[in-house]
């Protein structure tokens, strides 16, 4: 008699599976706000990082590792890391007078904003429910190297290509950082 066929299954397992998943999206929700609201770079920065580390989990959550390590490879390993170098060689601001410290916070900015992304996410939330998505395909339990290289410079190549211009775009930036920090004299 086959023992796994006898013994019950983990009677919580899709509260669990059900609670990583609200896990990944705080952690992805919270970096953004971090990242949005942040009035230093460097929290601004680290809400980053924890949005994109809450992205990797849930591609990781929908079965595809590759996608998750390269998101936590070029986003937080690359980007993240360019921007604080770029902070760092940067010279630092010179403070902010009385009067440009106390500015008041537009509240019809902030209604529109509250609105605009309220409407986006009731739009994005009914097309999620109300789809019929297909069933993932299941993965393969050995990936082989060499097949990994022949995707990524056959039917990957586009995305590894937009990838390096990502990179290039944030050292670009971090580089545009650190000189505008020196020229203030």
């Amino acid at each position: 008699m086959n023992v796994l066929a006898v013994a019950p299954a983990f009677p919580f397992a899709d509260y669990l599976i059900a609670g990583i998943f609200l896990f990944f999206v705080a952690a992805t929700v919270a970096g953004a706000l971090i990242a949005a609201c942040a009035k230093r770079i460097i929290r601004g920065v680290s809400g980053l990082a924890l949005c994109s580390i809450g992205i990797a989990g849930l591609y990781y959550y929908l079965n595809s590792p590759f996608l998750a390590l390269m998101q936590i490879l070029i986003y937080v390993g690359a980007v993240c890391v360019v921007i604080v170098f770029g902070v760092m060689l940067s010279e630092p601001d010179e403070p902010l007078s009385a009067r440009e410290q106390r500015k008041p916070y537009p509240v019809f900015g902030l209604l529109l904003a509250a609105v605009v992304t309220a409407a986006i996410f009731a739009g994005v939330s009914r097309v999620g429910l109300d789809t019929a998505w297909p069933k993932a395909a299941a993965a393969d339990a050995a990936w082989k190297v060499e097949a990994l290289g022949e995707s990524l410079l056959s039917t990957y190549s586009l995305a590894f290509e937009l990838i390096s211009l990502v990179l290039l775009v944030a050292i670009l930036g971090a580089l545009a950082i650190a000189r505008g920090g020196r020229d203030k004299e």
